[in-house]
């Protein structure tokens, strides 16, 4: 398990890298209103894609994953067929969709001026997103982590290159080509490498839709979760939009990606490694509760020092990675941080009921979780401003933990660990402080003591990781060897 986070954490770490001197141009050419338009129509994309892609991306994986270890087992062959078949007919479904209600979207998303066109021409991005999780399930449920790691590393390299330079010459005019170029070349990669292990076979393939019909169901769940998250997120910042502005929404945009989307550098090793290995022990309690309590302690240990260091160093960070017109939203970010605590405690037991393909479960987990988060962000919000959305996002996270490990303990028998209990304590113990340091100290006091709690965090977690792993013999014997 830290072997493959630690890949995949590696991957979005230089992600995270390439991403920060992307966001960092960015926003100094597009300022806080054109990272407000950028969102609008990121989210719009993917609300319209998870609508129409019925979650093949992730029920082929649970399929894939059943299946015997011999990449070639004529199973396999046949099912790659039917996944690839499935997604054509969804591409050609999300582009007509977002075709046919660009007028809607326009009117539901911006409080000015006819849009329209603009999602019109989002279309072909959205069929391409189709077919890339497609071709991404087949990777990820035949455990080609290498592969997955590879194309990773070149979009975000490709969205530097790409978003950077037409941004440059076309300012907010070049935000709809960036997001299809990106999609396109995204797609590409991930067609490359899936067609090198498995090359595109059309004889055989008519009349292989029905095969795939047990997947659909399953992901049919998936899709109108999928639904049900884009379209809160949607609204979210369609509120914030009309409710306040463009800057208020690129300010929410950029603390919502520091806390969510950078955290996910540890979380993104579970859907590739993690989830087809918990699939193939769905049944077994023992080896269940064991399967996500280790991932949950590596899980923890790798990101509790970093979301430490994240709220104590944020007042410097916002100002070096954007540009000081975003430090408004320093507040708002840092409270927003606590939430992954509870993330990283949640998101592995979520996994359980994926594993076991129980659709209404998940969908009832998901619905509660983003009709909870919606009021929440309106009441806060409301309330406090851009400060309130912080606090929502943390609110609703907790409601989230609660509910899904009291749902899996009633009806998996999933048990937390006395080792998890412990590092969870001490962990989230030393997040509250440096959150309550940022309310209560500044100067020498604050980097003083922030700077102890980030030490004493990443301190805890490399004996941990000392002790119960061979990495430090490991990183000892290469080091030497050098």
């Amino acid at each position: 398990m830290l072997k493959y986070t630690g890949i995949f954490g590696g991957v979005q770490g230089l992600n995270v890298i390439v991403s920060l001197v992307r966001n960092k141009l960015v926003a100094l050419l597009l300022g806080p209103s054109g990272m407000g338009l950028v969102s609008l129509f990121n989210t719009t994309v993917t609300f319209v894609s998870q609508s129409t892609n019925f979650g093949i991306s992730m029920s082929a994986v649970r399929h894939l994953s059943d299946y015997a270890e011999d990449h070639y087992h004529p199973q396999i062959l046949h099912f790659v067929k039917v996944v690839r078949a499935w997604s054509m007919l969804t591409a050609l479904l999300g582009m007509l969709v977002c075709i046919t209600i660009g007028p809607f979207l326009s009117s539901a998303t911006f409080s000015w001026g006819d849009h329209s066109l603009h999602f019109i021409l989002l279309s072909p991005a959205v069929a391409m997103l189709a077919v890339t999780g497609g071709e991404t399930a087949i990777l990820k449920g035949r455990r080609r982590l290498k592969s997955l790691a590879l194309v990773q590393v070149c979009s975000v390299l490709a969205a530097l290159l790409i978003s950077v330079p037409v941004y440059y010459f076309f300012g907010e005019a070049g935000i709809v080509p960036v997001i299809v170029m990106m999609a396109f070349v995204t797609m590409l990669l991930t067609v490359r490498e899936s067609y090198r292990l498995y090359p595109l076979q059309l004889r055989g393939a008519r009349g292989i839709l029905g095969d795939g019909m047990e997947m659909i169901r399953l992901g049919v769940a998936f899709t109108l979760a999928g639904i049900i998250g884009s379209s809160s997120e949607m609204l979210i910042r369609s509120w914030l939009n009309v409710t306040g502005d463009l800057d208020v929404l690129g300010l929410y945009n950029v603390g919502y990606m520091i806390t969510i989307t950078y955290a996910g550098m540890v979380f993104s090793a579970m859907e590739s490694d993690y989830f087809p290995r918990l699939s193939g022990v769905q049944y077994d309690i023992v080896a269940t509760n064991e399967c996500v309590n280790r991932q949950m302690e590596v899980s923890l240990l790798l990101l509790a020092p970093m979301l430490a260091f994240l709220i104590v160093a944020l007042p410097l960070l916002v100002p070096l990675l954007f540009s000081p017109k975003f430090l408004p939203v320093t507040s708002m970010a840092q409270v927003a941080a606590l939430a992954m605590y509870m993330k990283v405690l949640t998101l592995p037991v979520a996994y359980i009921t994926l594993a076991r393909g129980r659709s209404l479960a998940y969908l009832f987990l998901e619905t509660s979780y983003f009709v909870a988060f919606v009021l929440l962000m309106m009441f806060g919000y409301e309330h406090w401003g851009l400060l309130g959305t912080g606090i929502a996002i943390a609110l609703a996270h907790l409601f989230e933990y609660l509910l899904v490990n009291a749902f899996a303990y009633k009806k998996y028998g999933y048990r937390f660990s006395a080792t998890v209990y412990g590092y969870a304590i001490v962990q989230v113990s030393l997040g509250l402080l440096a959150y309550v340091l940022t309310l209560t100290a500044d100067g020498l006091l604050y980097w003083g003591t922030g700077l102890t709690l980030v030490l004493l965090s990443a301190g805890l977690s490399v004996h941990v990781l000392r002790r119960k792993t061979h990495l430090w013999q490991a990183l000892t014997r290469r080091f030497r060897k050098g």
